[in-house]
């Protein structure tokens, strides 16, 4: 079996990568920011079912701001997957606080590969990179698209997802010498957490089933189960046909917020009884976004519908993901399992993020 390097191994996809990886017998390289994040990984590991040798996993400090660390962690290593990103709690002043360290990072994280002699490397960039700036539309988008840069609702997320994106296409084509690269764009990510750390899509879930949002705003989001999220990566790691290959990870037709809590209300029982079904109008949001910044940055995606096609990973690569239904209840029953859920909260009003997403401005992609 082969040796593979997992960027950001303490994440909701690279743990999930992690897990896959060990149970089809490959060794793991995984990168962490502090070498304090290993004892909290193993135990994610863990709770991912794995109870193998903890030396088939071996843990390196690197960060995607500097340089150090990378060459040990790539040291003789088949395969990366590069899952680490820059993601602030707040949305930055300026837009190159997340530009700058998502491509310089995924460069480093490409010249290192290089270096070690690795054969692939598959990024996980995201829908950010495909969705955005354009025209309301009735086509889904898919592999060929891309987010137009300039546009003035594209926010920073969107444009250091598309920024890095590009920037590994290029470094492979002008100085990769033979390093071969596939990338994995997914939706909004949903499914079984392993640890207590939150993505962006699992705190919509966590406030619709805390009752802490009073209603569910007009937003369209893609699903996708974080087990297939990683199972896609794997599979663009080997398969032949996926070099030089993008790949969108959708699980279905996108869902507004008000289909997510009608899933959460109708399949999870007890649990699921404060989530709120009610849609706020949008002049609600709009005047809430005149005081609250966070509010403001969903205002451009307010009914607006997208849809995108995994066509080209099922028919490429085999890839059949779970249903969106799924992974929405996967993720509130992990919730509940680890007690992550707060045992009662009031609704909140509209003066904190009215779209349920927690501080970061992702919204129709991962």
């Amino acid at each position: 079996m082969s040796r593979v390097l997992v960027t950001g191994g303490s994440g909701f996809v690279g743990s999930h990568c992690i897990v896959q990886l060990l149970a089809q017998g490959h060794e793991v390289h995984a990168s962490v920011r502090h070498p304090g994040r290993e004892l909290g990984v193993r135990a994610m590991l863990g709770e991912g079912g794995y109870a193998g040798p903890a030396d088939r996993v071996r843990f390196f400090a690197a960060s995607l701001e500097d340089d150090a660390g990378w060459a040990q962690a790539a040291g003789g290593c088949d395969y990366v997957l590069h899952v680490a990103s820059p993601f602030p709690q707040l949305v930055p002043a300026h837009e190159d606080e997340l530009v700058r360290p998502a491509r310089d990072g995924a460069l480093r994280v490409l010249r290192a590969a290089r270096d070690a002699g690795v054969k692939r490397v598959v990024v996980t960039s995201s829908f950010a990179a495909v969705g955005y700036g354009h025209a309301e539309r009735t086509a889904p988008f898919a592999e060929a698209d891309w987010t137009t840069l300039g546009d003035r609702e594209v926010l920073p997320y969107h444009a250091s997802k598309t920024l890095a994106e590009r920037a590994a296409w290029e470094f492979v084509a002008d100085e990769g010498r033979g390093l071969e690269l596939a990338v994995v764009n997914p939706v909004a990510i949903f499914g079984p957490l392993l640890g207590a750390e939150l993505s962006t899509s699992v705190v919509l879930v966590k406030r619709l089933m805390d009752g802490s949002v009073p209603g569910c705003p007009r937003l369209c989001l893609g699903v996708v189960d974080v087990r297939d999220v990683a199972d896609l990566h794997l599979r663009a790691m080997t398969h032949p046909a996926a070099n030089g290959q993008r790949f969108v990870a959708v699980a279905g037709d996108f869902l507004m917020v008000q289909d997510v809590a009608r899933v959460l209300r109708s399949g999870m029982g007890e649990a699921g009884r404060r989530v709120p079904t009610r849609q706020l109008p949008d002049w609600l949001l709009r005047l809430s976004a005149v005081a609250n910044p966070e509010v403001r940055l969903i205002l451009p995606e307010l009914g607006k519908r997208k849809n995108a096609t995994s066509a080209k990973a099922r028919h490429l690569l085999g890839w059949t993901p779970r249903s969106r239904e799924e992974a929405v209840l996967a993720t509130a029953e992990s919730l509940v399992r680890l007690r992550l859920l707060r045992a009662s909260a009031p609704a909140r009003r509209l003066s904190g993020p009215a779209s349920g997403c927690g501080r970061r401005p992702a919204v129709a992609g991962g």
